[in-house]
């Protein structure tokens, strides 16, 4: 999954069980905010490791063993596991709804324009991505491509793994928690969390504090990934790096949800994502603020 700059946990619970590692290019943070014995604790961090592994080595391209890589590799038909089906309808609905400009295709343009599994930051030359239907087909967690295709999960990867996550912490009983994964967060049960908005031309500081409960949040924002003219989110029309947005943040029930649509609003307004339940935050180049009636922050 790509790096990414986002919202992030500025003000922590001060009696918790928590420990912070590095998956997926990024730094994570959990913390289980009621009462788990040492042995409790070795168990569960051992599974949240397992299976972020499992995540990664099925959907990354920057590695050579992951399935993605196989895909990248040679055209084919290959089964994918159980929880891509949540993750590909997500992205279909984002794809349709931003007329293509949200999709897993952009892998190649980003490769092309020195993104890639090397961090080179050396461009080629890009080539528009054919469409969805032109190149994938997807059922019951087989997809096939008639093409070699580099796949790209970073609108909305981050996000779903975080519900993971908070789903098998869930699953073991865990009821009040908070998963932080690079500003991909989900908060669980217990006392609302305050969860700290990174000013986009200053990652010390912060334009808010938002309130978070039974919710996840995630913002997407260019200024921690640029190089020769570009930043990681790319326009497979234009083949160019979106322009007039700064930073976006956007809460909602899940984190596949929030993740993603804060990708989709670099192309279009909040009103085309009204098929939606989410609330947001845009602050575009002349650092103008626009906000949702009820996006659950105050902001400084």
């Amino acid at each position: 999954m790509r790096p990414s700059a986002k919202s992030k946990t500025k003000l922590k619970p001060s009696s918790a069980t928590s420990w912070e590692f590095e998956a997926i290019g990024t730094h994570w943070w959990i913390s289980l905010l009621e009462h788990v014995d040492e042995q409790k604790l070795n168990y569960l961090q051992l599974k949240v490791a397992e299976r972020i592994e499992c995540f990664d080595k099925t959907y990354s391209r920057f590695r050579d063993d992951s399935l993605v890589s196989r895909v990248a590799n040679q055209a084919g038909t290959y089964t994918f596991p159980e929880d891509s089906r949540m993750l590909i309808q997500m992205y279909r609905q984002l794809y349709d709804v931003t007329d293509g400009a949200v999709t897993p295709l952009i892998g190649d343009v980003l490769v092309a324009a020195g993104y890639d599994a090397d961090y080179s930051f050396q461009p080629k030359e890009l080539h528009t991505p054919r469409t969805w239907d032109q190149v994938l087909t997807y059922e019951n967690n087989v997809l096939a491509t008639n093409q070699p295709t580099v796949l790209d999960f970073g609108a909305a990867g981050k996000g779903y793994l975080v519900d993971i996550v908070a789903g098998l912490l869930l699953s073991e009983g865990i009821d009040s928690f908070c998963v932080d994964a690079g500003g991909d967060i989900y908060a669980y049960g217990g006392s609302t969390m305050s969860i700290g908005l990174e000013y986009p031309d200053d990652s010390a500081k912060v334009i808010g504090i938002a309130k978070l409960h039974n919710q996840a949040i995630a913002g997407s924002a260019p200024n921690r990934r640029t190089w020769g003219g570009y930043h990681h989110v790319m326009d497979p029309h234009t083949l160019r790096s979106t322009i007039g947005l700064k930073a976006s943040w956007v809460v909602a029930e899940s984190g596949i949800l929030a993740d993603g649509l804060a990708t989709a609003l670099f192309f279009v307004p909040p009103e085309k994502l009204k098929q939606f339940d989410f609330e947001y935050l845009l602050i575009n180049d002349k650092n103008q603020y626009r906000w949702s009636a009820s996006f659950p922050a105050e902001l400084f």
